[in-house]
């Protein structure tokens, strides 16, 4: 059982309408707080999209994302897994984006990510667009580069945007692979589909050993099928996970700035998750929530409950 503190506030206690919004009701607890050394996994906020290239909005997203998360309970139903008591968990705040200058911006969150690696928390972030991904594998894949297991409908391999433009949410992991952040080998990304420039990202994922599986691929072999592929990619060594929402079809997630028809339904983006079972997660992001287009919270929802998804088999893989 963890300790009590960091268990979040019960609906029981304190109706989920009430209160101040914490993802998952958990206590907030800062960098600099005496108690940030219990702390083992840090849900995190990314509230910043200066790196989108068409609709702007998820710098509001984990605003958005903590509100909606106050429905999220103690237990899954589907698993049985109660994080909460298997590690330390808490909202240990945003990270302060400077929406004026992209560089800066990109430092600001490398910083913020090493020192939760040097305090040994492991992250867990709500975006945020995805170029959010590059600067906290800076902070978190300093040491060595990593495998990722990538859920999109874009690879975000391109070189740049607008003649040169190297810093999009288009590129993050062009960037992540050519500053050896990530091992290609050791990097699947799964979903990819939609109208395309050229192929250039395609070429590039090729050239150095991404695996790339279309969604056509995904739904011809199965859920369980692709999973375990990805998996057997990553192997044991510490890996990343990073999910957009839009790998998920906009009929259920339409609150998001670069729509995809023709993905997966809002229960294959959960199961998907759960398929990560006994991944080494060094860190994993949920991205691209963009309440403007979804201001009913819908997409949020189903974004919180992708995260605690995620939070569950981070917690398994912390203490296995």
């Amino acid at each position: 059982m963890s300790d009590p503190f960091y268990q979040p506030v019960s609906g029981f206690d304190l109706p989920r309408f009430a209160g101040v919004p914490t993802f998952m009701r958990l206590p907030h607890v800062t960098l600099d707080d005496p108690r940030i050394a219990d702390v083992q996994i840090g849900l995190v906020g990314a509230p910043w999209d200066t790196g989108t290239t068409n609709r702007p909005g998820p710098r509001h997203g984990p605003r958005q994302l903590r509100d909606l998360s106050t429905m999220i309970r103690a237990e899954n139903g589907a698993t049985g897994v109660r994080p909460f008591e298997m590690v330390n968990c808490a909202d240990i705040g945003d990270v302060a984006p400077n929406p004026a200058d992209v560089q800066d911006s990109l430092r600001r969150f490398s910083e913020f990510y090493a020192k939760v690696k040097q305090k040994g928390i492991v992250p867990l972030t709500g975006g945020g667009d995805h170029l959010c991904s590059l600067p906290i594998l800076r902070g978190l894949a300093s040491d060595a580069p990593v495998g990722m297991i990538h859920f999109d409908s874009h690879t975000d391999l391109f070189h740049s945007y607008f003649d040169g433009c190297m810093y999009t949410h288009g590129t993050p992991f062009r960037r992540a692979v050519e500053e050896g952040l990530l091992d290609p080998k050791r990097v699947v990304q799964i979903g990819i589909r939609g109208t395309t420039y050229d192929r250039e990202d395609r070429d590039f994922a090729d050239s150095v050993g991404i695996r790339v599986i279309p969604i056509e691929e995904f739904f011809k072999r199965g859920l369980e099928d692709v999973m375990a592929e990805a998996r057997e990619i990553v192997g044991d060594k510490p890996t990343y996970i990073s999910y957009d929402i839009d790998f998920v079809d906009p009929a259920f997630a339409p609150g998001t700035g670069t729509p995809e028809i023709g993905g997966p339904n809002s229960f294959q983006a959960l199961q998907v998750v759960r398929e990560l079972e006994g991944v080494n997660i060094i860190g994993a992001d949920l991205v691209e929530v963009s309440p403007p287009f979804d201001a009913s919270g819908g997409t949020a929802w189903l974004g919180v409950s992708i995260m605690f998804e995620l939070l569950c088999v981070m917690a398994g893989s912390l203490t296995r």
